[in-house]
This record gives C-alpha cells, structure tokens and sequence, in this order.
C-alpha cells in the first residue's frame, strides 16, 4: 500500500472529506507504508531488492541416500554433522538400483552407495548424469586358500576361482594379475572378463562362481578371490588372504567408493562440507572401518584426481558399451 493510492480514497462522490479525517487517513497511510518499508529486504552493496522480495535462509539439511543406515558411521556422521550445524537425513534404501534415480530426481540430495565404476554405468544410461564430489573408502578384495600358505607355492596351472559380477570379476582378475598369476591382455581395465586372460602367459587357469558359494568352493580349487562379506561363511579373517588389494595400487582407485550428486551441485558448499567432515571425523572414520569388518580402508583422494579418474572410467564404459552393442 502507498500514500499516493491512499489519497485518492480521501475523497468520496467528488466532496472533500473533512479535514480531521483527511489527516487520519494521510497518517494510517503513512503508517502502513512505513511498516511496509521497515520490513522490505535491504539490498546487498550493487544490487536491488524489489517489495515483498523475500530473502531465502541458507539451507542447512542434506538428505542423504545410504543402504543400511544403522551401520555406525551413518549416526557417528550426524552426530558430527549437527556439531557444525548441519542436519543430516539419512534416508536407507533396500533396492540399491533406486538411490540414483532418488539423486537425479532431487528426492535425496547425496548418495554414498557406489563407487567410480558403478557410478559411470549408470550415467552410460542415465538421461541426466551424477557426479562424484568425494571418496570414501577402498573394499579391498583377497585371494583365499585352504591348501596354499602363498601365491608363490600354488602349482601352475591349478584353478583359481572369481565372482562372475561384472564389477567384481574384473577387480578380482586385477589383484590376480598383480600377484603375478595371471596376464591380462592390453594390461588389463575395470571392464576385464576371462576372455581378457592371456592362457600362455599366465600361471593358473581362472573360473568364474558365484559370490555367494565362495565358501563351499574353497575346499576345490587353489583358491578363491571373495570380497570381506563372504568370510565369516568360509570360517576366515582378512589377515589370512594370500594376497590382498594395495591401497596405494593406482588400478584401485575406479573402486572407491564415493558420495554423489547432481552435476549442478557439484561444488555446493554445504554437500563438499558434510563430505570433510565424513572424511576427517574419527568416529566416522571408525564407525566406516568397524562396519567393514575392519577391511575397509578410508581414503581422500584429491578432487582433480578423482574427476581425472572417474572421466577416464566414464570413457571406458562409454566404449565397452559401443563394442558389446556392435
């Protein structure tokens, strides 16, 4: 309301309101525009606020995506978060094939679900792509035996057995390849199946199983590449591998785990801060190692490397996608 378009109300049929009304209404108007003004946004130096232009408070929740949110890095992460002044909303799916979509579709703002390699497959497909802002943690994966003590004593030419996942088979055909058991041909990628092996260059002939029968195909081969989630059922601990997964192997990295967003969020400041404080909180640090089974191993893998890695990834997939379709 302003005063010019209240005097015009002062006058009634074309009589003038008598002048003690007249000066009412002249001062309730003036009251009301100057509440209204009092109220008004002040512009920020070099800009402009228009009326009833509303300043909008920095958001401080972040909704994020996870499977099991009862694991103990999850609440240790909240607990920290809410230290800082970030509320945390942990939102656990059963289905990991929605999380993604969750993300794309703005009904989670994070996601920490995958790493590098999964996440490049789905964007191969995705009609709006994710970017990871932050590492997480490597899951090493380890050659295990009943008959052997060492790689050097397994016998040329014996079986050895690995998940037949896609993910999971080229990374247990990478460690194989760095324990000097098998050559894989163009050095191998994160996209290496048993057609890749090199039969006369390699010590031991490699099968593909199920993950899940890990445990009862031990007793029949030489050995068998199981991730730490198959242990407690064949009866061993990570310390008893023959070899296992080295942080610092650089063919590693498309295995890291990450946090994920939309492309358009990719350098928000309240996501890149809730990714810090997971990445340094020790009871986050903790909580992420003990949920592993103490296998896990928290890594910050520089921003510039990780975009570098996760677009050479994204490329191979691009390119697996293009020769698998002819």
């Amino acid at each position: 309301m302003s005063i010019t378009s209240d005097t015009k109300l002062m006058k009634r049929g074309g009589t003038a309101l008598p002048s003690s009304i007249r000066a009412l209404a002249t001062a309730v108007a003036l009251g009301v525009s100057l509440v209204g003004c009092a109220n008004m946004p002040t512009a920020a130096a070099g800009g402009r606020s228009t009326p009833f232009e509303s300043v909008a408070p920095t958001p401080t929740v972040v909704r994020v995506g996870v499977i099991g949110k009862g694991e103990p890095q999850w609440p240790a992460l909240v607990k920290a978060a809410a230290a800082e002044g970030i509320t945390v909303e942990l939102v656990d799916f059963a289905d990991p094939g929605q999380v993604n979509p969750a993300t794309d579709s703005h009904g989670v703002d994070l996601s920490q679900t995958q790493n590098l390699v999964s996440l490049a497959k789905y964007n191969a497909s995705a009609a709006s792509p994710l970017i990871p802002i932050g590492s997480t943690a490597i899951y090493p994966l380890g050659l295990y035996s009943r008959k052997y003590q060492s790689t050097a004593q397994i016998p040329d030419g014996q079986t050895v057995a690995v998940s037949h996942s896609q993910g999971d088979q080229a990374h247990g055909l990478l460690l194989l390849q760095s324990a000097g058991l098998i050559k894989l041909g163009g050095g191998g990628s994160v996209f290496a199946t048993l057609s890749d092996i090199d039969p006369a260059a390699s010590r031991v002939k490699v099968i593909a199983i199920d993950p899940t029968l890990s445990a009862t195909t031990l007793p029949d081969v030489a050995g068998v590449v199981m991730a730490q989630n198959y242990l407690r059922d064949a009866g061993l601990t990570v310390h008893q591998a023959l070899v296992r997964d080295a942080p610092t192997d650089a063919s590693l990295v498309p295995y890291t785990g990450v946090f994920a967003t939309r492309v358009a969020d990719r350098v928000n400041p309240l996501y890149l801060n809730l990714v810090r404080i997971f990445q340094t909180d020790p009871a986050v640090q903790a909580g992420l190692v003990a949920s592993s089974g103490g296998t896990a191993i928290p890594v910050q893998i520089p921003t510039e490397v990780l975009e570098r890695e996760f677009a050479k990834t994204t490329t191979d997939t691009a390119a697996t996608r293009k020769v698998v379709k002819g």
